[in-house]
């Protein structure tokens, strides 16, 4: 146990000495899906509660796939399956984008948590008081302004404990990346592994990593909760 910690702590943390690894690369997938799945799933929910179909239906089919279907899956169509297709492999652009594990993965990662995330902020949005949207109209606003102001802004902190869970599915979701080879902690723990034949100790420590990493995102999402939501909280007379 301490001799594979000596050997390889710093390659379960940030390099094996040559690249990136371990934590590092899983923080640095989660934070990059995550928060390219935020930018776009915002635009997504608001379409997707559209009364007009012809907007709300692509976006309806685009979570209903990418949530009907498993994660692992798609992070092999997308590593093996697209760049097994002609044209992808006779463009350029796409055949170096597509030959990356890195590059399919965080698309893989960015589609899905887009998805759940956009339902998230759907339900929410479609939540949003009525008394709130009145109130606004009230005051002389426009339809976007106040959803720009008013009914946006209310949705995302009335959606933060839900989204703090597909943050931390998300988070969980990141053991798939070395299917694509990259190397994420797991893939690190079964180098550990293969190397020194201490599964207990190799997976054990990985198991630890990933669960302080949850517990401080936890944490961070706790202390937003009650900043973004402490009008929410009972009112003691």
């Amino acid at each position: 146990m301490i001799q594979l910690i000596q050997d390889y702590w710093r390659a379960y943390l940030f390099t094996d000495g040559e690249h990136i690894t371990g934590v590092a690369i899983t923080l640095w997938l989660l934070v990059v899906s995550v928060g390219l799945g935020f930018c776009l799933s915002v635009p997504l929910a608001v379409f997707r509660v559209s009364t007009n179909r012809w907007v709300s239906g692509p976006v309806w089919l685009f979570t209903y796939v990418f949530r009907g279907t498993p994660l692992y899956i798609q992070l092999l169509l997308f590593y093996t399956g697209l760049y097994s297709l002609q044209v992808v492999r006779d463009h350029a652009t796409l055949d170096a984008f597509f030959r990356s594990g890195m590059n399919c993965t965080l698309l893989a990662f960015t589609l899905n948590t887009c998805a759940y995330t956009t339902e998230v902020f759907a339900g929410a949005i479609k939540a949003t008081p009525y008394g709130e949207v009145e109130a606004g109209r009230a005051y002389g606003m426009s339809r976007f302004t106040c959803l720009r102001h008013i009914v946006i802004p209310s949705a995302l902190r009335r959606a933060l404990p839900l989204y703090s869970n597909e943050v931390i599915l998300m988070l969980h979701a990141t053991t798939l990346a070395f299917t694509a080879t990259v190397p994420d902690i797991l893939k690190i723990a079964r180098d550990a592994n293969s190397a020194t034949y201490l599964s207990f100790e190799a997976f054990g420590i990985a198991a630890l990593l990933y669960l302080a990493i949850s517990f401080a995102l936890v944490a961070l999402f706790r202390r937003a909760e009650r900043h973004w939501l402490a009008y929410l909280a009972p009112r003691r007379h």
